[in-house]
């Protein structure tokens, strides 16, 4: 590859596929296969439908033409995706980044950090008070990463979750 340029664009609806492809690459990369169970559907009604849940930053990876390619080539490279939450301590929104992933053969080059420096500019256009996510206790390279940008790991907060069976007993109370 030679010298990449990158562009980062706000997913439209007919993204919908990639943004699952990406899903679906990062649950590969977490070990995780068996717990996606996103649809192209769901992410389209919920990512944009009528009330939208979240929204999403694609990268793209733009090759300069080579006597092998004469013109350029442009490729999907990584995305994020991220919501707003909310601090009452704060007294503002926040924003709560779900997913960062680059593809392998895309990082180291700078990818993850632009997407993430795209986001912080949003959460300020938007008066955010903070900017959070999370990040397993064993991805080792991604808890440097996200360090070496000043993020501050809080390890007094616990996560707390409840989903299938329970969230339905937990209703239903």
């Amino acid at each position: 590859m030679t010298d990449p340029q990158l562009r980062l664009v706000p997913a439209t609806e007919r993204d919908v596929g990639l943004i699952l492809w990406f899903i679906q690459q990062l649950a590969l990369y977490e070990k995780a296969s068996e717990q996606v169970t996103a649809t192209e559907d769901l992410l389209r009604q919920n990512l944009f439908g009528s009330r939208p849940y979240a929204e999403v930053i694609i990268a793209y990876v733009r090759h300069n033409p080579t006597p092998d390619q004469p013109s350029a080539v442009e490729s999907p490279a990584g995305f994020a995706l991220y919501f707003h939450n909310f601090s009452t301590w704060v007294g503002r929104p926040g924003l709560y980044l779900e997913d960062l992933f680059v593809c392998s053969e895309y990082r180291g080059l700078g990818i993850g950090k632009r997407l993430l420096a795209q986001l912080a500019s949003i959460a300020r256009e938007r008066q955010c008070g903070r900017m959070e996510w999370v990040v397993l206790d064993w991805n080792e390279p991604s808890i440097q990463f996200y360090q070496s940008l000043g993020a501050e790991q809080l390890k007094e907060w616990i996560i707390n979750r409840v989903s299938g069976k329970a969230l339905e007993h937990l209703a239903s109370l």
